[in-house]
């Protein structure tokens, strides 16, 4: 009971707070409100981008792309990598990891079968192409550039270059490895 109530999330972060305000070394308001202003200062922009693609990411989902785009590639003999293409796709343009795996697996569970991933290992492998699908290609409609660009001190046109190549190769690295698995276990 005790453990339940105090390792709940929200309690857990709330009595954080109440701890870290111990830290505090002194309680006047300019020097509260410089730290107020420097929080908000820094998080206003990453929160309102996340805003923003979680929106579009209901554009996205209300306009139908997503199905439209597994039926189009459905009909080429992809296999592994069709899952891959439209997770990448998906949060390529919309920015979300979340939205982009939840929408393709929701798109894809389905299609296993004809994708000759219906097995436990063919699941799994889907999943994972998945994930490296959704964690390719962050650029400026991802929250997630914002906070590496942002804490990192790097102006936008640096991000670009580091930041959404690194994470571009990332995500091609990872299918590439998932492919190599996919022809020795399937």
């Amino acid at each position: 009971m005790f453990f339940d109530f105090f390792g709940d999330p929200t309690v857990a972060l709330l009595l954080g707070i109440f701890l870290a305000f111990r830290l505090i070394p002194r309680w006047d308001e300019e020097h509260i409100n410089g730290w107020i202003l420097d929080g908000l200062k820094n998080a206003a922009s990453i929160v309102m981008i996340t805003g923003a693609g979680g929106a579009f990411g209901a554009v996205l989902k209300e306009t139908a792309i997503g199905e439209q785009l597994s039926a189009s590639l459905s009909q080429y003999s992809l296999g592994i990598f069709l899952p891959f293409i439209i997770a990448a796709a998906l949060k390529t343009a919309q920015g979300s990891s979340t939205v982009a795996l939840i929408t393709t697996s929701a798109l894809l569970s389905p299609m296993l079968a004809e994708l000759g991933l219906d097995s436990e290992i063919g699941r799994a492998l889907a999943v994972t192409s998945i994930g490296a699908g959704a964690m390719i290609m962050s650029h400026a409609n991802d929250s997630y550039f914002w906070v590496v660009s942002q804490f990192s001190g790097l102006d936008t046109t640096i991000a670009y270059k580091t930041h959404s190549l690194a994470t571009l190769m990332q995500g091609l690295t990872a299918m590439l490895i998932i492919f190599v698995i996919s022809i020795v276990v399937l």
